[in-house]
């Protein structure tokens, strides 16, 4: 089986075995992409090896991937890149593929492939858990004759979100009823933002149980954002996890994860779910501002310098400085970027106004520069005007005002999308 199928497969996505053993196999790939790709080509033809054989008799594999460093000792590899990714082949299921969160990050926007969260893992010698996720193959199911595809519901005319069923991974069957109910405070909460369109429980719910394609449910309820989580029990102790998801991208907008004791039910679950809408709030609000961008870059690296920075301007102001140092990488990558201008002109105002600027003059200087140049490539895109706005309205203050008012569809009222801010000349 080795000769025939593993040592092929592995060539094949340039791979290579460090080392058999036993039963088992190290085996080193320069991509990630292509060992996850490996791992799913080497069980897709394990049903078929195994036709016609007893079952006493055969071979079915488990594997685990890893991305981390390692330690290089002759041809041998060790470290905790590789410890981890034996912890995480232990946990696998005959037949299964599991993948640590590192690897899931690197890979889950650039392969056909469902990655099923399921939460983070304790093991041994390892002194931090491991959020693990099994591999759900979509290729076959993509090509098969009988799958069709559910036609897509149009999107409604403002932010639409699911909130998936909550995976119960404490092993207790008892729990299932703390995690739907969870689900629904959550909905409830959700609910009451008024310019948020929730979809009802009813229609979430059928996902129960399922391992789900977030884009394929994104279509089926035509919603722009999933959410999803999961609820583990150990003893009198809860951890609760979510993560906001964009489901046509598949891109990561926020995750968290909530601890408390079950002394209190209903007061715990009251909590979390006041703790996530009142983090997906603004967190939606700049996804959707972001979306509205007319002019996105060209230059895939500045998105991802982009993508970083506004990810650490969310999330702490501490990070705002290491914020500005990434914008301006992205700014020097595309001169006309006009989200990493108008970002950059905000974070300079947040550090000046948070008193944590080193030079709040140059700060101011560098600012108004960036805001300026932003409104030269924002065209009538409200985001960067707005954003370019607030950060002249500060650093020009004393200057005249401007409204730009967008053209109008036909038989559309105007509609005023933003103040502008121009400096008065002397």
């Amino acid at each position: 089986m080795r000769h025939e199928l593993l040592d092929p497969k592995i060539a094949e996505h340039h791979g290579r075995i460090v080392k058999t053993t036993g039963d088992g196999l190290l085996v080193e790939f320069a991509s990630v992409v292509d060992a996850v790709r490996c791992a799913v080509a080497v069980q897709q033809a394990m049903p078929e090896r195994n036709t016609g054989v007893a079952a006493d008799n055969r071979i079915e594999l488990r594997i685990g991937i890893n991305l981390g460093d390692v330690i290089v000792e002759g041809d041998d590899l060790y470290g905790d890149g590789v410890n981890i990714a034996a912890r995480i082949e232990a946990l696998a299921d005959p037949g299964d593929v599991f993948v640590s969160n590192t690897v899931h990050d690197h890979v889950r926007d650039r392969l056909p492939f469902v990655f099923e969260d399921l939460g983070e893992r304790q093991v041994k010698n390892i002194a931090r858990p491991v959020r693990v996720y099994r591999v759900r193959d979509l290729g076959a199911a993509a090509k098969s004759p009988s799958a069709t595809a559910a036609p897509a519901l149009p999107l409604p005319d403002k932010p639409s979100i699911a909130v998936l069923p909550f995976a119960n991974i404490s092993g207790d069957p008892d729990q299932e009823y703390f995690a739907d109910g969870m689900v629904e405070e959550i909905i409830t909460a959700l609910s009451r933002i008024r310019w948020l369109f929730v979809i009802a429980r009813n229609s979430s719910f059928t996902y129960k149980g399922q391992a789900v394609d977030l884009k394929q449910v994104g279509r089926e309820l035509g919603v722009r954002y999933v959410l999803e989580g999961s609820v583990r029990k150990a003893g009198n102790r809860v951890r609760i996890t979510g993560q906001l998801i964009e489901a046509e991208t598949g891109v990561h907008l926020w995750a968290d994860r909530f601890d408390g004791s079950l002394e209190d039910v209903f007061d715990l679950q009251d909590k979390v779910a006041s703790s996530v809408a009142g983090v997906i709030e603004p967190t939606l609000q700049a996804a959707e501002t972001t979306r509205s961008s007319n002019r996105p870059t060209n230059d895939l690296a500045a998105y991802d310098l982009y993508l970083r920075a506004h990810a650490m301007y969310l999330s702490s102001a501490r990070q705002i400085p290491e914020a500005v140092r990434i914008l301006e990488q992205a700014i020097k990558r595309d001169p006309r970027y006009g989200l990493a201008l108008a970002s950059a002109a905000v974070c300079c105002l947040r550090l000046v106004l948070d008193g944590r600027s080193d030079d709040p003059a140059a700060d101011r200087l560098k600012g108004a520069d960036f805001a300026r140049r932003a409104l030269e490539v924002a065209g009538d895109d409200p985001g960067i005007l707005a954003s370019a706005a607030q950060a002249l309205g500060y650093f020009r203050r004393g200057h005249r005002c401007l409204a730009r008012v967008g053209r109008p569809r036909p038989g559309a009222q105007p509609e005023l999308r933003a103040w502008v801010v121009h400096q008065r000349p002397a």
